[in-house]
């Protein structure tokens, strides 16, 4: 299997002819944006480290900042990664888009506001997930008068700045959305109430130790939870899974930003009929599918591994039950492949990185699991 990491996909590069007839579309309103705003946009199919990742002055933000585009974001959504210096804070921002938030390191807090006069201020630390809401006013403040916070954020700005183009209205308009926010006194306090995997909440104070649901029709045992903060039309969910197993391969759309909260291990991507790609990944790597490549999570680790993905709800084709077909066989129509049908160099190379570690697979286990609700295979 290719090493993802070194290797890097196909480019699908044409002549320069071809190129050319296409050259005034390379760059959109959003792209323009972002350059305006002086932040280089970096390709999100795989970094290494969030915590790291290399940031620029944001002057309009009174901060520091980087983009993160994956391979469908001028259509979908993007994420970026900003940083508050220490003892300072960013300045007030409204927008037309929806904004979810990962705090990755650092202390502070964030007042939100819309012109009706509503205003809360909720405190977060590390692993705090929120939204804002709709178009309302809101300003980050770092506690701290040591340490810098960093945070990461997808959007779903790409397509609502190309259909605006004007920064003055998408940044600038007066409009509260009532039925998002309307200054409820409760609306980020931290809440336990589930509707089957969904927890129904608006902000998670520590997303590395939120209890889960289990969720065996993933594989492996593991756990499972989803979010719909700020009645957003983005979503986002957090999957856990144990020592020595890992979770059976899938594809879907574009825009899910994978970010690992806890353990080590790897994935593996790849587009049908292509061999798949190595992506090692630690405590604040990144991964973004790339459109309908399958991919597949893998835990060599010595503590379980835990991933949080923010993404667009385009991301999830569903059947007619309302069922993310990514989480239905192969076999019937979905887009997840039984670990029956998964190749033996899969298993293999499972077992040779848990080796390094001193560690051996648990899947016996979940294999034998899947065979009672296993659907018959068609007839080739």
């Amino acid at each position: 299997m290719a090493d993802g990491a070194k290797q890097g996909t196909k480019t699908a590069i044409v002549s320069d002819e071809m190129a050319k007839k296409f050259a005034t579309e390379k760059e959109t309103p959003y792209t323009n944006w972002v350059r305006k705003e002086g932040l280089d946009i970096i390709d999100a199919l795989y970094v290494r480290n969030l915590n790291t990742v290399e940031l620029k002055p944001w002057a309009r933000r009174e901060g520091k900042g980087v983009y993160l585009n994956h391979d469908a974001s001028r259509t979908t959504n993007d994420c970026y990664v900003c940083e508050i210096a220490p003892g300072k804070k960013l300045s007030p921002q409204r927008q037309l888009y929806e904004e979810m938030i990962m705090i990755l390191s650092g202390r502070g807090s964030t007042a939100v506001w819309n012109d009706k006069g509503h205003r809360i201020t909720f405190e977060w630390g590390p692993g705090a997930l929120f939204a804002i809401p709709l178009n309302c006013w809101h300003q980050h403040f770092n506690a701290s008068g040591k340490d810098a916070a960093r945070y990461v954020a997808v959007t779903n700005a790409p397509p609502l700045i190309n259909v605006y183009e004007e920064p003055e209205f998408v940044f600038n308009t007066k409009y509260d959305f009532l039925g998002r926010f309307n200054g409820e006194p409760d609306y980020f306090a931290a809440k336990s109430e589930t509707q089957g995997f969904k927890l129904v909440t608006n902000f998670v104070p520590d997303a590395v130790n939120l209890p889960l649901i289990t969720a065996k029709e993933r594989g492996a045992g593991g756990g499972h939870i989803r979010f719909n903060f700020a009645k957003s039309s983005m979503n986002a969910h957090i999957s856990q899974f144990p020592i020595g197993t890992y979770k059976k391969g899938h594809r879907h759309g574009p825009g899910a930003h994978v970010i690992i909260l806890s353990g080590e291990g790897y994935s593996l991507m790849w587009p049908e009929g292509e061999e798949p790609r190595h992506y090692p990944w630690e405590v604040g790597t990144m991964i973004v599918p790339p459109n309908m490549w399958f991919h597949q999570h893998f835990n060599t680790g010595k503590t379980p591994s835990r991933y949080l993905a923010f993404k667009y709800e385009g991301v999830a084709f569903r059947n007619a039950q309302g069922v993310p077909k990514a989480w239905i066989s192969r076999r019937i129509g979905g887009d997840q492949i039984d670990y029956a049908d998964e190749s033996e160099e899969v298993r293999s190379q499972f077992a040779a990185a848990l080796s390094k570690h001193g560690l051996t697979s648990k899947m016996q286990s979940a294999y034998e699991a899947e065979v009672p609700d296993l659907p018959p295979k068609a007839a080739e």
